[in-house]
This record gives structure tokens, C-alpha cells and sequence, in this order.
């Protein structure tokens, strides 16, 4: 079922190519994994062979050499199926890779592109600690010169793929706690020395993405490993961000929309009092809501990926379409679940899958409140 079509031209290829993928290797396996929190690395390497792992990372780096709108795409589509892989895909292409796309020397980049938009290497991306999430600027993790080195100590809390990543780019604390030109960002290998990892979270959803701590021992990393100038963390997480919420946003959106697929699909089969539900008019309402809402958040979200791929800034429309199509999610995938009835709390049915996964898309790349703060700060300007 095709409900929603996007007017943007030329991503017909595309969402075939993702649409088909998940369908054939995902779909057959999402309670499993989410029963068992199975993180399939295997399936990220199919994904890798099919551009998905690199869809932004342009040709000379073995990337797709695509845009936004493919990307917010193929995050919509992969999450249609499965949330938990959409946003370990938007982990992986948004923050470590595109931290390095954006901010690497050149060296870095053919070093560790290659191998991250192939999936060779799994990436993850360290900024928050157990005492500082939305005050990233709070962070105690430091990294100490010493000559050609920096000495690193602290940990990372709840990021995303810290057990089986190969590739971590880290924030970390080069100057005073608090002053933003303080922090620096660095590219850490697994096996390096005085780097290990936790156990992995046991969360309420998004149960196929892999979450736990990352902790720093002495951890002696060379100066080569630095990204951009000491002190420039910070800033260049800040300018990631803007990119890393049109990924939660497309995360969203897909959500959204698989909710809803299924709670049509639903209403137009269950009977009650001799009729379908989808005749009774307060069934009407509801599912016309849930799709006005999903149509307008995939406005908001193409808007900001057009923005973003003219090279112009998207402060403002990645913080409206994160927003909105966060909330979307929450209320799409609650108002299914009540479509469902007692079948909607049963996980023999898809809905309370959506309705877990969908909680996190307020939390991740800033919270609601974070999102308001950043488009107020934008409108009074």
C-alpha cells in the first residue's frame, strides 16, 4: 500500500531500491531482533554494498554521492519497516560519517570514508554523558596535550553503536568546562588502547540499534587523529546537528507513516456492530488527522533537505521539521496502537512496535524543548 507520494522528481529509483530492501531483509526479522536487542551487523554491510551506509559521502570517497533528498528517503523508507535500523542508518550517515565528510582533513577522509560509506567500518558518535546531554557544553570528558598526543579520560553515555563500531569520532574536553571553544573532536579506532565499551542498554524501543557507554582510560590518541583545530568541537557538533535532525525527522516521518499503514489496513478489515471500523466517522477523523499530520511533516523535512543540499542554512527548518515530525510520530503511532484496540497492546500485532520505537524521536539529536529553543533563538534574531 502506496499512500504517500513525495513531488520531489527523480527519487523514484531510490525508494524502490530502499522500499525493496526492506521489505525482503528486514521485515522478516524485526521482532527477533527486537526481542533479543540483536544489533544485525550483517544487514548494515548488505545495506553498505547498496550505497545506503554512504548515501551523502560523495563518488572519490566510495559514497553514493547523493543528496538530502535521497538520504531523507532512505531513512523513511527503512523506518517504515523497522525504526530501530532507520536510526542506526541516520546514526551512522549523519553523525560519525558525516562529521568526518564535513570537518576532516583530507587525509582523514580517504582514510576513514571509504570504509564507512561501504559499511567496511561501523561508525558511532560520542558528545553525551551521563551529567550532560542537552548541556553538551557541561561535558567532563577531557583530552590533555601531551607533545604530539592527547592523554583522554571520561566516558560517553547512550551512543549508538559504542559496542561494534569500528570508527568513533569523539567530542572531548580540550579547555575549561563550559566555554564552547573548549571541547575538540577526534577519530578514535576500535582497539586503541585505554578505549572499551559498556554493556548494552536494555531499552523500552529502537531495540535492533545498539546503545551503550563508551569509556576513555588513559587513552593516548595522536594529533593526526584531530579534527579541524584544537578547540572546534563544539561549533562543528553544533553545524552537525542541523544535518542530524533532518535524519530524525525522515527516522520520524517513516514511523509515522508505517503506523499508520498498518492502522488503514486494519480499520478497512476489523468489524464491528455488523460494519467495518473505517465507516465509523470518529475512525474517519482520526485516520484523516494522522495522515494530514504526516503529509505536513514530510513538507516540513523536504523543505529543510532542499535547504541543505543549496548549501544554505537550516538551523531554523531542521529544528521545525525535527519538531513536528517527532511529535507526529508519538501521535500517529498512539492513536494506531487505540486503532488496534486490545490487539494494538499485543506484540502479535505491528502496532506497539511503532508506538515503542516512536518515543525516542522526541529524545535523540535534542529534545522537544531543545528544538523550540533553537527555532525561538532563529525568529528573534
Amino acid at each position: 500500500m502506496n499512500i504517500f507520494q513525495t513531488n520531489v522528481p527523480g527519487l523514484g529509483m531510490i525508494q524502490e531500491s530502499a522500499r525493496d530492501f526492506a521489505q525482503q531483509k528486514i521485515q522478516p526479522n524485526i521482532m527477533k531482533w527486537d526481542e533479543d536487542q540483536i544489533f544485525p551487523v550483517a544487514t548494515f554491510k548488505e545495506m553498505g554494498s547498496m550505497g545506503f551506509m554512504g548515501v551523502i559521502v560523495p563518488e572519490e570517497y566510495g559514497g553514493s554521492g547523493l543528496g538530502y533528498q535521497e538520504y531523507v528517503t532512505v531513512i523513511d523508507e527503512i523506518s517504515q519497516v523497522c525504526g530501530g535500523i532507520g536510526l542506526s542508518l541516520a546514526a551512522h550517515n549523519s553523525l560519525c560519517t558525516n562529521h568526518i565528510l564535513s570537518f576532516g582533513s583530507e587525509e582523514q577522509k580517504r582514510k576513514y570514508l571509504p570504509k564507512l560509506a561501504t559499511a567496511e567500518s561501523i561508525g558511532a558518535w560520542g558528545l553525551t554523558e551521563t551529567n550532560s546531554g542537552s548541556d553538551a557544553g557541561g561535558m567532563l570528558t577531557t583530552a590533555k596535550r601531551e607533545g604530539k598526543y592527547f592523554l583522554i579520560n571520561g566516558s560517553k553515555n547512550f551512543i549508538t553503536h559504542a559496542i561494534s563500531a569500528d570508527i568513533i569520532v569523539l567530542m572531548a574536553r580540550t579547555g575549561e568546562k563550559g566555554d564552547s571553544h573548549a571541547m575538540s573532536s577526534f577519530i578514535i579506532e576500535k582497539g586503541t588502547e585505554g578505549f572499551t565499551s559498556g554493556k548494552k542498554e536494555n531499552k523500552l524501543g529502537m531495540r535492533a540499534s545498539e546503545t551503550a557507554c563508551l569509556f576513555f582510560d588513559n587513552c593516548r590518541v595522536h594529533e593526526s587523529q584531530l579534527m579541524g583545530k584544537e578547540g572546534e568541537g563544539f561549533i562543528q557538533a553544533l553545524k552537525l546537528l542541523e544535518g542530524g535532525r533532518i535524519s530524525i525527522a525522515a527516522l520520524s516521518l517513516g514511523i509515522a507513516k508505517g503506523a499508520f499503514k498498518h492502522a488503514l489496513a486494519y480499520t478497512q478489515e476489523r468489524e464491528q456492530f455488523n460494519r467495518k471500523i473505517s465507516s465509523f466517522q470518529a475512525v474517519r477523523f482520526d485516520l484523516s488527522e494522522m495522515a494530514t499530520e504526516i503529509e505536513a511533516s514530510e513538507m516540513l523535512i523536504r523543505n529543510a533537505a532542499f535547504l541543505k543540499n543549496k548549501g544554505a542554512s537550516t538551523s531554523k527548518q531542521s529544528a521545525m521539521a525535527k519538531l513536528f515530525a517527532s511529535e507526529t510520530a508519538v501521535r500517529v503511532s498512539t492513536k494506531a496502537l487505540q486503532l488496534f484496540g486490545g490487539y494494538g497492546y499485543s506484540k502479535e500485532f505491528p502496532a506497539e512496535k511503532y508506538y515503542r520505537d516512536s518515543m525516542l524521536c522526541t529524545i535523540g539529536e535534542g529534545t522537544s524543548n531543545i528544538q523550540k529553543m533553537v527555532i525561538a533563538k532563529e525568529l528573534l534574531k
